[in-house]
């Protein structure tokens, strides 16, 4: 008897890994495999020259393509300014956009409050998620283009329009607002899962001993939140690291002006489109271990909250 049932444990198994080869195998295929190329090319100098009709490489030259991109190659380091365009956009988007989740977070879970509608809110505020990146900015290049929407009421009202894409500040605010309404809703959801997720005596033994709103939100709401603001900020860190779509198609992949809002990802796309396949793989692993390295900080944070 026990000899059988050991038997169909192990039958089962089987089908278990069976039912598991389509993911490792769409996985070796589109993911593993580039992985290892991009690693094993990124120590090559291969690119094109002669107006892309010569092909240079590869030849092998270890770790200088690495140095070239993080030294500048005797030139004004580019990766430290783009790093910073990245981060400062990043920035202008997501400082408003936890605030406002925040603030929405908690008016959606407060069951005092009982707002009427909350699902109608929480439907339209999550709606520009699902927008596609690229229509999205395809929009608002319509919106604040010279002779678009915005320019025309300002001049109804007897002003002069404002050509928003040719300063630099006006430039990163329209990609830091972009990246707020695309974001924010899914910061709202994730802020209040996480609020509802604390236990309501708390709440009610802070009214009691007649703790206000403030005092409730900055003694229990953020400290038992906290895990969950940390998750959001860095997951979110790692999106604007992965910044692309939405300053690519609103500058038409110019990054103008004066390249002020060209991103990490926006010039090894950059390097891609000039076949220089080696210092483009180069940045790509740097990317991929900045990645990690905050991918590993979410794991641990994760594991020291689960063990406490």
């Amino acid at each position: 008897m026990a000899a059988a049932k050991r038997s169909k444990v192990v039958s089962y198994t089987k089908w278990g890994y069976i039912f598991l080869i389509p993911f490792f195998l769409v996985y070796t295929v589109f993911s593993l495999v580039p992985l290892i190329s991009t690693v094993y090319y990124s120590f090559f100098e291969r690119y094109m020259a002669m107006g892309g009709l010569t092909q240079v490489g590869p030849n092998f030259i270890g770790i200088q393509n690495y140095i070239t991109i993080l030294t500048g190659g005797g030139k004004s380091p580019e990766l430290y300014k783009y790093a910073w365009n990245t981060l400062i956009m990043w920035l202008m988007g997501f400082i408003p956009q936890i605030l406002v989740s925040l603030l929405l977070g908690v008016w959606f879970a407060d069951t005092q409050i009982r707002l009427k509608g909350d699902q109608f809110f929480k439907t339209v505020i999550y709606l520009p998620n699902v927008i596609m990146a690229s229509a999205f900015a395809m929009i608002f290049f319509m919106i604040f283009s010279d002779i678009g929407p915005v320019n025309n009421i300002i001049e109804a009202f007897g002003g002069e329009p404002v050509r928003w894409l040719t300063y630099t500040w006006t430039t990163r605010f329209l990609v830091a607002l972009m990246n707020f309404l695309m974001w924010f809703g899914n910061t709202t959801i994730t802020l209040m899962a996480g609020i509802m997720g604390i236990d309501t005596s708390l709440f009610e033994a802070a009214s009691v001993d007649g703790a206000n709103s403030i005092q409730t939100f900055t003694r229990i709401t953020m400290p038992l939140l906290k895990p969950i603001f940390i998750y959001t900020l860095i997951t979110s860190l790692i999106g604007g690291i992965q910044m692309f779509d939405v300053p690519q198609i609103l500058t038409n992949g110019t990054a103008a002006p004066d390249n002020t809002t060209m991103t990490l990802i926006m010039w090894l796309n950059k390097h891609l489109y000039s076949k220089n396949y080696g210092t483009s793989g180069a940045l790509s692993v740097i990317l991929f271990v900045v990645t990690g390295i905050l991918s590993m900080i979410i794991f641990r944070m994760n594991t020291r909250n689960d063990e406490y």
